[in-house]
Order: structure tokens, then C-alpha cells, then sequence
């Protein structure tokens, strides 16, 4: 199927859920904030979002500093 991920059409298999998408791309589920069709997803709720076909997807990394 195809998402758009920040901005980028990509192809990616299907009945992905968020934290399979994350892990397929090696990042840290702890260290993101998701949003999906402009929907934050909870964290507690990647395992169970399930992406669907067409789903706009946004990833921001927190990054610390000071």
C-alpha cells in the first residue's frame, strides 16, 4: 500500500501498524510523536493502529538539548 510518510509517498506492506511501521524504519517508539490523518496516536495505541491505504503519516523525533 501506499502512505505518505512526512511529506514522501511510500511503499509499505500491508495491515502495518504504527510500532510495526517504526520498527520497520529502526526507530525508538519512545523517542516519537505519531499522527496519522492529523490525529496524534498514543503511544499506548501503536501496536493496535492499524494503516490503512492512503493514510497520511507524520513522525517527529524529540531531540534533547540545552
Amino acid at each position: 500500500m501506499i502512505l505518505t510518510l512526512n511529506g514522501e509517498k511510500k511503499d509499505i506492506q500491508d495491515n502495518l501498524t504504527v510500532e510495526g511501521l517504526l520498527r520497520n524504519m529502526e526507530i525508538e517508539p519512545a523517542r516519537v510523536a505519531v499522527e496519522v490523518n492529523l490525529n496524534i496516536i498514543k503511544k499506548n495505541d501503536f501496536h493496535t493502529c492499524v494503516l490503512k491505504d492512503g493514510d497520511k503519516v507524520e513522525i517527529v523525533n524529540f531531540v534533547g538539548g540545552g
